[in-house]
């Protein structure tokens, strides 16, 4: 219902708005976060799978997932990723302008558990020269004993090239020296296998007591070695996880989708905006001016909690501009059945807007709510779509009600236009 504040009060409330809307608006091409579908990028949905040691996922397993992956992410460089949870036991992540997508793929779905064996040298040799045995778990991992030492004991590793050039391996720093020193010190002479994900990756001869660093070697890129150092930093997964969704979108494409999405937008309110004027005259312009105000209102939003805008979001936003206009226009037919029974400006104004408020309440109410329900439920680009349009719809509900209400009294109560026929009527 209208709320009985004094017009003065009610105009800098509304000035106040769009002051601060402007504010956190612009410069909006600074301050509106596009989604991967409109700068290209890759989304990935995750399935985490229990094992023998977890034999059931719970929250606190995403959430160390989500902290993994996190810690991945950004050794990668990717900017502004998007991880959330999906259900029970899935991961959802959205990684924008990624220039390696494949890498970026693969850093997500290992599980990066490195293990340290003591191995008898035949079950090297057979690894050296059998690449089938090497990555089987129950070829050279299972061959080689207990695990002396694993990847969640070292402080930090980091990609290095080799001593003797041409190749590159990985440098490790031990958090507890002590510990590895009485390993290596226990086991001088012996074999130092090194098994990634229980594949084989290289062994080396334990030849002094070793504390805080040392070095895997193996047959290593660069681009291996980084990717491993920067797993291993993050820490490995507490459980395998598999890729059930992998899209990709180029940035081209992302560029095309977003310049098509915001001229239809533009388009729209245009239209909108047009039709307003040409039916309801002096009251539609009036509309405009308050639709004006709700599209600032949901663009400072979008700006103030930094909400990733994806075309899904553009839709719930067009979307929400047409509720915008269907409030007003049951508001104004309201009004002008007022003035054909003969009621004067002011009660018409009065009337019209009380006896619409409840049709339009409950039609927005109810987008409202199933907006919201589709934000809990829903995944990835859904949620987008929601967000915009549970808001979009909220602001439309004040504009509508509130800003225009002021608008026509303003108008009305100063008799600044008494002339019916401006009315639309």
């Amino acid at each position: 219902m209208w709320l009985k504040l004094k017009p003065w009060v009610t105009g800098v409330f509304i000035a106040a708005i769009v002051a601060f809307c402007l504010y956190l608006v612009l410069p909006i091409q600074h301050k509106i976060k596009l989604g991967l579908d409109l700068q290209g990028g890759v989304r990935v949905l995750l399935q985490l799978n229990p094992t023998p040691e977890v034999p059931r996922i719970t929250s606190q397993i995403q959430g160390q997932v989500e902290q993994v992956i996190d810690a991945r992410i950004n050794g990668l460089g990717v900017s502004e990723p998007q991880i959330t949870t999906v259900g029970a036991d899935r991961i959802l992540v959205e990684l924008p302008n990624v220039k390696n997508p494949d890498e970026a793929v693969r850093a997500l779905k290992e599980v990066a558990k490195l293990d340290f064996k003591i191995i008898p040298p035949t079950v090297d040799q057979r690894a050296n020269a059998d690449k089938k045995y090497a990555n089987d778990p129950n070829g050279a991992y299972k061959d080689s004993g207990p695990i002396v030492y694993s990847g969640a004991d070292l402080k930090s590793a980091a990609s290095a090239p080799s001593q003797s050039g041409g190749s590159w391996q990985i440098e490790f720093e031990t958090k507890d020296p002590k510990k590895f020193g009485q390993l290596t010190q226990a086991n001088l002479g012996k074999l130092l296998g090194f098994f990634l994900d229980k594949k084989y990756v290289s062994a080396a001869t334990i030849q002094g007591v070793i504390t805080d660093q040392g070095q895997i070697t193996g047959n290593f890129t660069e681009d291996d070695t980084i990717r491993i150092a920067n797993d291993l930093n993050a820490g490995a997964l507490p459980v395998p996880v598999t890729v059930i969704e992998n899209d990709t979108v180029g940035a081209t494409l992302g560029k095309v989708d977003l310049q098509m999405s915001l001229y239809a937008s533009i388009a729209g309110l245009g239209l909108v905006l047009l039709f307003m004027l040409v039916v309801y005259r002096l009251p539609g312009f009036l509309a405009d001016i308050a639709l004006v105000v709700y599209v600032l209102m949901l663009l400072g939003l979008l700006a103030g909690v930094h909400a990733v805008l994806t075309l899904p979001g553009i839709a719930g936003f067009v979307l929400s501009v047409g509720m915008a206009v269907d409030a007003n226009v049951l508001i104004f037919e309201r009004f002008k059945e007022e003035i054909w029974a003969g009621k004067s400006l002011r009660s018409a104004v009065a009337i019209g807007f009380k006896r619409a408020f409840t049709a339009v309440f409950d039609s927005h109410f109810t987008t409202i709510v199933g907006a919201g329900v589709l934000f809990m439920l829903g995944t990835g680009t859904v949620k987008g779509f929601a967000y915009t349009l549970f808001w979009g719809t909220a602001f439309s509900l004040f504009t509508a009600t509130f800003v225009t209400r002021f608008l026509m009294d303003l108008v009305v109560d100063n008799e600044l236009v008494e002339n019916p026929k401006v009315y639309g009527a």
